[in-house]
């Protein structure tokens, strides 16, 4: 397959920020991991070719997050992808793992700085070109954890910032604090609650990536029995997504 092979089918790129151009087909880097999205990948020789693959394929955005594995996502990045030659690697922090399918969130400034610093070991970076607020949390308030994000940036180890699973107020909010170049929402054909944080990206110029944007193709199932955005479940016991690829919007 020619490596252009997105060319002739994707809807062209975006850029974010002023100075970041990618493909409007990214691919979600959560579900090379273990089984519930904990641990090694059961075949890793496999995991790795998935990812070195996707240079191949022209895709030139990858998006993962500490709380993958954890940790184990961007090892494998890493070890299939350094050092990124044309590619941009997004990650987020702000979610913890206390097990399989467990996700507490840590919004609080000091562990916001930790997990940043772990991405960028592990990663094997000086700054990275995206990083997210992977999600609000109701125990800080929600200026301080965005504030943290822009102190790195003021530190040169972010590039650019950019959040997650918010309202239109907390975009509002975290607008007030610092450039936000882009949303990553849960967004697909039958959950459109974030609607009008779409709408308001596109007012805005921002870029609005959509996970789980299939629904992992299972339209049969009651929604209540899927997998729901943090910004609907409870604080320490949310269940994870299913993001493979995502297509960004502007």
């Amino acid at each position: 397959m020619p490596a252009d092979v997105l060319t002739d089918s994707s809807p062209g790129t975006l850029t974010l920020g002023d100075d970041i151009e990618v493909r409007r087909l990214g691919y979600g880097a959560m579900r090379i991991t273990g089984q519930g999205v904990w641990g090694e990948p059961e075949d890793r020789e496999e995991a790795l070719a998935v990812l070195r693959r996707l240079p191949e394929l022209g895709v030139n955005l990858i998006d993962t997050a500490d709380s993958y594995g954890p940790h184990v996502s961007e090892q494998l990045i890493a070890e299939a992808l350094h050092p990124y030659d044309g590619l941009t690697v997004a990650t987020k922090g702000g979610l913890e793992r206390t097990g399989p399918g467990e996700w507490p969130r840590n919004g609080r400034p000091e562990h916001l700085k930790r997990a940043c610093e772990g991405s960028l070991r592990r990663l094997r970076v000086d700054r990275i070109d995206l990083y997210r607020l992977h999600s609000p949390d109701e125990d800080v308030p929600y200026e301080e954890s965005v504030g943290a994000l822009k102190e790195l940036q003021d530190e040169g180890k972010i590039r650019h910032v950019g959040i997650s699973n918010v309202s239109v107020e907390q975009l509002e909010q975290a607008r007030e604090i610092v450039d936000v170049v882009s949303v990553q929402n849960r967004f697909n054909l039958e959950d459109r609650s974030s609607e009008r944080v779409l709408d308001r990206c596109e007012e805005l110029g921002l870029c609005f990536f959509p996970w789980f944007p299939l629904a992992a193709g299972d339209r049969r199932s009651p929604a209540a029995s899927r997998p729901r955005s943090p910004t609907r479940t409870g604080r320490r016991r949310g269940r994870s997504p299913s993001p493979g690829c995502f297509s960004a919007r502007r």
